[in-house]
């Protein structure tokens, strides 16, 4: 039976090539985009994450059967706050309503190993309770410093995004109605976002000091998507809220023994 999937951040990087592998293997896709998607939208905005559920809603007659929250910056700007998070919010709550029809219902968003590295606590604890224009603010203030505190509001975003899941999951709303939700925590993966930072031989061992990928280097954008297809495919019954490193090692070089 074919599947129905919405994948944002559909037009590069882990979004395409996840698109491109579930048409591959013949399920419809709605991809969202700014560009060459289906459904054009910007998630920094709250029109346009309106806009986004309708489009999705009219493409799809109503019913969709997986969302793939994907979309992101990496910037040191307040947008990537504005897309990582709320963007991602938007999207699962938005469209969670749609995956009601179907017999297989799942949804997962893309995280990231950054969620392990510094961040500032103050917007994580901002994001947490949802306080969008406070959560600009302080994204502002991080920003005047690009070079020091705005490298922090990736990893805010990311580790916000984690937690979200983890107190979301088994909620009335997901788990109660059947539907699986998950993350992944991808590591350094050869992207456009990335694309600046391994041009070179030197920026990529440079790179993978802080980011140590012991298992195979740095990786394509389809090693995540087999990943993230496993994961809303009717095979998974079972996981629930869980945070998967799929980052050649970096998780258990730089946290050892911990576990969730």
């Amino acid at each position: 039976m074919s599947r129905t999937s919405v994948i944002t951040g559909a037009a590069s990087g882990i979004g395409k090539a996840t698109k491109e592998l579930l048409e591959d293997r013949g399920e419809r896709v709605i991809g969202v985009d700014l560009h060459d998607a289906e459904v054009v939208a910007d998630l920094s905005t709250a029109d346009g994450r309106s806009a986004m559920v309708d489009a999705v809603r009219d493409a799809s007659g109503g019913t969709i059967d997986a969302v793939y929250a994907v979309a992101g910056l990496a910037l040191p700007a307040p947008a990537t706050v504005a897309v990582n998070f709320f963007g991602t919010l938007a999207t699962l709550d938005g469209l969670r309503p749609l995956l009601a029809g179907s017999d297989a219902p799942r949804a997962l968003l893309v995280s990231s190993m950054a969620a392990l590295m510094a961040s500032d606590d103050e917007l994580v604890a901002l994001l947490a309770a949802g306080d969008e224009p406070a959560a600009l603010a302080r994204a502002e203030v991080l920003a005047k410093e690009p070079a020091a505190t705005g490298g922090l509001i990736y990893a805010s975003t990311k580790l916000a995004l984690s937690r979200w899941v983890r107190r979301h999951a088994a909620t009335d709303a997901w788990a109660g109605a059947g539907i699986p939700l998950n993350a992944v925590s991808p590591g350094i993966i050869a992207t456009p976002m990335t694309a600046d930072l391994i041009d070179t031989e030197e920026e990529r061992e440079s790179l993978l000091k802080l980011v140590p990928m012991p298992l195979n280097g740095i990786a394509e954008p389809i090693v995540v998507a087999r990943l993230l297809a496993w994961l809303n495919s009717p095979e998974n019954t079972h996981l629930c809220g869980q945070v998967i490193y799929v980052d050649g090692g970096s998780d258990v070089v730089l946290r050892g023994d911990s576990v969730w």
